[in-house]
């Protein structure tokens, strides 16, 4: 008996596929240092164009908000081909003024506050010095430094000036140059939102275009419904969590001033800012806040940090849900997983983006599992939402 084997249509280009991945993943795991400097050098090429990208991300939000409030009513055209700039601006200069605020409120206080413990240890120290003077007279430390040949002790120094001199020149020059290499990236990136937020229509459409017109249509599809879901997510997660951020601040200072605690607006702009970083973000205030206080009096350090306890439990289990609502539609068990990861990977700036991620992929997900729950259970019908959400949690 004759058998003849026959290879469906596009199997060869498929095993084709599959042999080159994994020839690909082989040589990418036998010399990971090598991947890792590239993807360094890329990394480093691109990050001012991927700073100017997560500009415009958080500039998008006020700027479509102030946008929809701008002369909606105008039929000049005049008016409406600058509304969207002069909201761009207004978003620009209402950030880059809160931040300046923060900024002025917070590090000349912070600054008072390191300087009373210098000068506290430093006075404690004296004290104690002195009180034991002549018992240290008398110690074997005190004994030990009266040995010491101090002649050679300078020359030893003066030949480590010498010696580390030039390296020390050129790390300083490093520094520098660094700075302002950061400031340019800076500037770049800003120019580089600019003009993303201005043709943002444009790009989109291109964007869908080098879509349908090179990735097969089932995964174009899913891609750019990936993409609406994940911008949708970052855009409510931001509006909602600056509200909530504002409410706690205000409240935060509220209540310090009623319990007479010092530094009430200073540690309320820093717990409404770090606020900002769910979870998390209003404890690493409150431990700033509690580091100022406790240089004025120890007992109204540890009565803010019990207040601020007591307001982190208001806040959460009465005013967030109400503030966000089903606007990022993550449960807190993932959010809490998405602030740990996004701070292991990217530090503060990963536990912002990493919560609409996680949202997005949640909700992804959870549209996935449903339409395959369609597929095998015909009843699923029949199920409520509130079954559903409790199954995939």
């Amino acid at each position: 008996m004759n058998f003849k084997f026959e290879p469906k249509k596009g199997m060869a280009k498929w095993l084709l596929g599959i042999i080159a991945a994994a020839i690909v993943i082989y040589l990418c795991l036998s010399h990971l240092d090598v991947v890792g400097n590239a993807f360094r050098w890329v990394y480093d090429l691109l990050f001012a164009l991927i700073l100017g990208f997560i500009f415009a991300l958080i500039l998008n939000v006020p700027m479509s908000f102030l946008e929809r409030h701008f002369w909606q009513k105008t039929k000049k055209k005049l008016l409406i081909r600058m509304r969207r700039p002069v909201a761009l601006i207004l978003a620009i200069v209402l950030i880059l003024g809160a931040l300046t605020g923060v900024v002025m409120l917070i590090i000349p206080q912070l600054i008072e506050a390191v300087k009373i413990i210098i000068d506290t240890v430093t006075k404690t120290i004296n004290e104690l010095s002195h009180s034991d003077k002549e018992t240290v007279k008398n110690s074997i430390i005190v004994d030990y430094i009266l040995k010491i040949d101090w002649t050679d002790v300078i020359k030893s120094m003066n030949g480590f000036i010498t010696n580390e001199g030039k390296e020390l020149m050129s790390g300083a020059l490093g520094t520098v140059g660094s700075l302002f290499g950061g400031i340019f990236d800076f500037f770049v990136a800003i120019i580089f939102s600019v003009y993303i937020l201005l043709s943002k229509e444009k790009l989109k459409a291109q964007a869908c275009r080098l879509i349908k017109a090179w990735i097969p249509e089932g995964i174009g599809k899913w891609f750019i419904h990936a993409s609406a879901v994940a911008s949708n997510s970052f855009r409510n997660f931001v509006a909602g969590q600056t509200v909530e951020a504002l409410i706690l601040g205000v409240l935060c200072m509220l209540g310090m001033l009623i319990l007479r605690i010092p530094y009430a607006p200073t540690i309320g702009a820093l717990v409404g800012a770090t606020a900002l970083i769910p979870v998390v973000g209003a404890f690493l205030g409150g431990g700033v806040g509690a580091f100022m206080i406790v240089t004025q009096s120890p007992v109204k350090a540890l009565i803010f940090v019990l207040f601020l306890v007591l307001l982190q439990q208001i806040e959460g289990n009465l005013i967030y849900p109400k503030m966000m609502g089903d606007r990022i539609k993550l449960p807190a068990i993932w959010v809490l997983a998405a602030v740990t990861v996004g701070g292991g990977l990217a530090g503060p700036v990963g536990m912002l983006f990493a919560v609409p991620a996680m949202s997005a992929a949640y909700v992804l997900i959870r549209e996935e599992t449903e339409k395959r729950e369609l597929k095998k259970m015909p009843y699923v019908n029949e199920e409520t939402e509130e079954e559903k959400e409790d199954e995939i949690q």
